[in-house]
C-alpha cells in the first residue's frame, strides 16, 4: 500500500495536476474571499471569522477532488496497466487504499496553505484573537471528513470508466447529492429527517465546534462504503472491462 501511495503522489508531482489542484484550489479561494465583491468576502462582512471559508470550500472541493481521483483508476484501464498492477504482491484493499491515501494527501496539501487564512483573521480581530477558534477548527475536521467521503466516491468512479472526463461528472453529480441532494429533497419535502442522510447536515454540526460521534461515524462509513464497492469492482472486473 506504501509502494502505491508513493507512487501516485510521485505521480501527481511529476506533472502539473499537483501543483495545478493546489494552486486552483487557493486561487479560486483566495479571490471569492478576499478580491471579489459578494457575501463571501471577508473583508466587506464585517465579521472577523472564517465562516465564509467553509461555506465556499466544500463546493469548490466538490470539483476539485473529483479532478484528483478521475485518474486513480482510469488512467490503469486506459493504459492497460491495470491487468499488471493485479498480479502484484498486493490485495484488492491495498491498492484501493493506496490510491484513495494518495488522492487525501494531496487535498490535504491543498488544505493546509489555508491556514494563513486563520492567522490573518486572528489579526483582523478587534480586539486582536477575535475568532471562535472552537467553531474554526471543528471546521477544519469537517472539511477532513469531506475530503475523506469526496475521495472515496471519486475513486470508486474512476474505476467504472477509462475516459477520465466521464469518471469526472459522475464524481461530480454524486458527491454533490451526497452533499447537497438529501436537504434539497428534505426541503421538497419538509422532511427533516431526510437531511440528515446528506453530509451538508453533518458538516455543519461539526462546525459548530463539537464532534458528535453519529458525524464521525456517518462520513467514515460513507468512505467506506464506496471503497468497498470499489474492491468488489475490481474483484468482479479484474481486467477493468
Amino acid at each position: 500500500m506504501l509502494a502505491i501511495l508513493k507512487k501516485e503522489i510521485n505521480a501527481f508531482f511529476a506533472s502539473p495536476v499537483g501543483y495545478l489542484v493546489i494552486a486552483v484550489f487557493l486561487v479560486l479561494n483566495g479571490l471569492f474571499l478576499w478580491v471579489f465583491d459578494g457575501e463571501y468576502n471577508i473583508l466587506q462582512s464585517g465579521f472577523a471569522d472564517l465562516t465564509a471559508f467553509f461555506r465556499l470550500a466544500p463546493w469548490i472541493l466538490l470539483f476539485l477532488i473529483p479532478a484528483v481521483t478521475m485518474k486513480s483508476f482510469s488512467d490503469e484501464r486506459k493504459l492497460g496497466t491495470l491487468e499488471l498492477l493485479l498480479t502484484r504482491p498486493v490485495s484488492y484493499w491495498q491498492i484501493v487504499l493506496g490510491k484513495y491515501a494518495a488522492a487525501f494527501v494531496l487535498v490535504l496539501m491543498a488544505l493546509l496553505p489555508t491556514l494563513l487564512y486563520v492567522l490573518t483573521v486572528w489579526k483582523l480581530g478587534n480586539p486582536e484573537g477575535n475568532l471562535d477558534t472552537g467553531s474554526t477548527l471543528g471546521s477544519y475536521f469537517g472539511l477532513c471528513f469531506l475530503v475523506l467521503s469526496y475521495s472515496a466516491i471519486g475513486v470508486f468512479t474512476s474505476i467504472w470508466s477509462d475516459n477520465q472526463i466521464v469518471a469526472f461528472l459522475i464524481s461530480v453529480l454524486i458527491c454533490f447529492f451526497f452533499y447537497y441532494g438529501f436537504e434539497g429533497l428534505s426541503l421538497l419535502g419538509n422532511t427533516a429527517w431526510i437531511s440528515a442522510l446528506g453530509m451538508k447536515a453533518h458538516f455543519d454540526s461539526v462546525g459548530r465546534g463539537v464532534l458528535d460521534t453519529r458525524d464521525i461515524v456517518y462520513f467514515l462509513s460513507v468512505a467506506f462504503f464506496f471503497l468497498y464497492l470499489t474492491v468488489v469492482r475490481l474483484k468482479n472486473r479484474p481486467d477493468g472491462r
